[in-house]
Parts: C-alpha cells; structure tokens; sequence
C-alpha cells in the first residue's frame, strides 16, 4: 500500500465536495479518476498529495512514499527566457539526471530549447520527466495528455503504461477524456463528491450511475497500427501498409462476464 483514504470528506464554506470516499492506491497499478467538473476531483487529488487535509476521515501514506506529480497546466511568461534544463533543475538535479529523463520520455533534444517555444505534446512530456526526476513509486497526473492531440494521447499514455512496468510504481490519472484513457488503465473510480462506481472500465461503463453521468454513447475504443508517430503526430516508421484506426466501440461488451452490478454502489476503490 502507498496510500489508503478512509471516509474522507471535506467541505469548504458549509459546502460538501467530498463525502466518505474511500481509495487505496498500490504499486504497479493504474487508476483513472474520472467524473463530471464540480465532481471534487482536484480536492481529492490535494488530499491525496498531502497539500490540504480532509475535515472527516483517514490518510495513511507509506513512509517510503516518494511522490512524482505532473501538474494540468504549468504557465511561464514567454519574455522569460527559461531553458529546458534549467527549469529541470529547479528539482535540485544536475544536468545528467536531467538529460536520463529527457531520455526516457523521448524529448532529450529539447534540453537547451526555451520552454515558452515548446509544443503541447513537449510540454507534457517534460513536465513528465520532471516528474520522473523525483524517483517516484507514485506518480499523479492530472490530465496528462492535456493539449495533446489524439495520436499524441495515445503515445502518451503508452509511455505512461511503460513507466509504471519499469518503475513498479502506482499510478494516479485524473482525466476528462473517456476514451482512449478508458483503454490505459487498470482501475476507473467515477467521482461525483462521493464514489459512485468503481471497477474495470468495462465494469464501469457499463454502470447505470456512469451511464446517468456521462451517456449510454461513451465507447471504449482500442487504437491500433503498424506505424509510430512523432510529438506533431508525423509517421516516422512504418511496417507494410500504413494504416491508423481506431477499432469499433465496445461498450463494455469486451468483459462478458460483468455486470452493472459488479461495479455499482461500491464505495471503495481497492488499486
């Protein structure tokens, strides 16, 4: 266990954003918070990162817990002529450990490029080595795939499923998308200032409580290819015939052995 919320709740002004929620977080999984704006989602993540505390309930981190987190959004005034490199260094790193990161996350040759110029997609994935920097058996990504178009979300999140496999760590994503994160992850927790459902994103798509949230329409796709792309979405490879799909909707159906029932009224969200 990294860390376990127990009846958590809090409230802000007389006005209740979270209700009894519980969630354990675990080595080696992904979980995915979703839920409509106003759900509580980002309330939940300062709690969980230890940044506000809950007015009811229990937080119990590990006391090996190292955080890595990728914020949504990150805003630099474009005069202000801030490197790449530097700005990694603010993490109080030397330039080596910085440039492995880069590495890894596939952007090492924008080390000396101002940040103000960077693309959606570099952005992400340097606040991503950032957040690697930390060494992290936990990571929290709210909205990872932010300004990120859809081929660069998929990559995105298949190096977001490598990280986890090599790192071992666990894995937090907070996202609006519903469908390809659907596709990358172990664990949905539907969020609403309470748990409304939880399971595999086929369990919960499937639950009448995220259907009466989001839609009946919400499919789970699969992109599949035989060709890689670049941060601007570019071919740089190809095996045969290039082609780029997204396989038919699935609607849950993939799981034949779920039903709402096995997602719906559990407030808790064991990952």
């Amino acid at each position: 266990m990294l860390i376990e919320l127990q009846g958590v709740g809090k409230s802000f002004a007389s006005r209740s954003v979270l209700q009894s929620v519980d969630l354990s977080l675990v080595p080696g999984r992904i979980v995915t918070l979703i839920g409509p704006n106003g759900a509580g989602k980002t309330t939940l993540v300062k709690i969980v990162l230890g940044l506000i505390q809950p007015d009811t309930g229990r937080v119990q981190r590990s006391a090996q817990l190292r955080v890595g987190y990728m914020p949504q959004k990150l805003h630099i005034d474009p005069i202000l002529p801030l490197q790449v490199e530097r700005f990694l260094q603010f993490a109080n790193t030397d330039s080596g450990e910085c440039l492995a990161a880069l590495q890894r996350v596939g952007v090492a040759h924008l080390i000396k490029q101002p940040v103000s110029g960077l693309s959606g997609g570099e952005m992400q994935r340097m606040l991503l080595a950032r957040a690697l920097l930390r060494k992290p058996n936990i990571l929290v990504l709210d909205e990872p795939v932010q300004g990120v178009d859809v081929t660069g979300q998929e990559a995105l999140y298949q190096l977001i499923g490598e990280l986890r496999d090599e790192l071992d760590c666990g894995i937090l994503m907070v996202s609006h998308d519903l469908h390809l994160v659907m596709a990358a992850t172990d664990e949905v927790v539907c969020l609403n200032q309470h748990v409304c459902c939880h399971g595999t994103p086929q369990q919960v798509s499937v639950d009448p409580e995220f259907v009466a949230l989001f839609g009946a329409k919400t499919a789970l796709y699969t992109h599949r290819h035989d060709h890689e792309h670049d941060l601007d979405s570019g071919i740089v490879s190809a095996s045969g015939s290039l082609s780029c799909q997204l396989d038919s909707p699935q609607y849950g159906s993939s799981d034949k052995g779920a039903s709402p029932s096995d997602a719906k009224g559990r407030r808790r969200a064991d990952v």
